[in-house]
């Protein structure tokens, strides 16, 4: 159960519109795990917008990294893709991509025109899917007996875990989801309160997009 690094992603798929100097803009963002995943979705965009003047996209894949990509799709060559991506690095996101489409309305924006659009077009696409942090977590099982449970109950409520469900029978078994990072104090604290004699059990690591992570904000 080695820790490991929280990273940056989209919460969902989403989308939304802005109009400068009368083009049309509509920027739309989306959770992708694989490249077939960023490549599927890009084409759904694409094929959505047929009629579109430009659908212009951008993606990052991998927890460091490793894959990005971007096209102008018959923008100016750097005004439109990499300003895409130029949003979604600075803002440390992985594992997504980004479509910009544009509907021109007549009246050039000239190139620093496009590359502040298509910015804010990434920008208006990640706001609208929602940057969440993804942080590295420990579920466990925590078994107590009826006369320790009170105690353990209001432990819980003032300790960094997420109580998933509790059930009731011959002994009370609570799932708890921790961040790994805060796994040992947790885990003293259950045996301090009831004298070591709380059985917990490991069940899993995986990555939770933990509510009170810090909120993202764009330098």
């Amino acid at each position: 159960m080695a820790a490991m690094e929280a990273y940056k992603t989209l919460l969902k798929e989403g989308n939304a519109e802005f109009v400068i100097n009368k083009s049309r803009f509509i920027g739309y963002g989306c959770p992708c795990e694989t490249e077939e995943d960023a490549l599927e979705f890009i084409r759904r965009i694409q094929k959505m917008h047929r009629d579109a003047t430009h659908n212009c996209y951008a993606y990052v894949i991998g927890k460091n990294s490793g894959i990005m990509r971007y096209s102008d799709d018959g923008e100016p060559g750097g005004t439109a893709g990499m300003p895409i991506l130029d949003v979604i690095r600075r803002r440390g996101v992985v594992n997504c991509a980004v479509v910009v489409t544009r509907y021109f309305g007549g009246v050039l924006l000239g190139a620093g025109g496009l590359v502040r659009a298509y910015a804010q077009g990434s920008k208006t696409a990640l706001d609208a899917s929602g940057v969440i942090t993804m942080t590295y977590s420990d579920r466990y099982l925590v078994e107590v007996d009826y006369s320790t449970w009170q105690r353990l109950d209001h432990f819980l409520k003032g300790a960094p875990v997420l109580v998933e469900q509790t059930s009731f029978e011959t002994s009370v078994v609570t799932t708890l989801l921790l961040r790994s990072s805060d796994r040992e104090a947790v885990l003293e604290g259950i045996s301090r309160l009831s004298d070591g004699k709380a059985e917990c059990l490991y069940e899993e690591s995986v990555y939770y997009p933990w509510p009170d992570a810090p909120e993202d904000s764009e330098e």
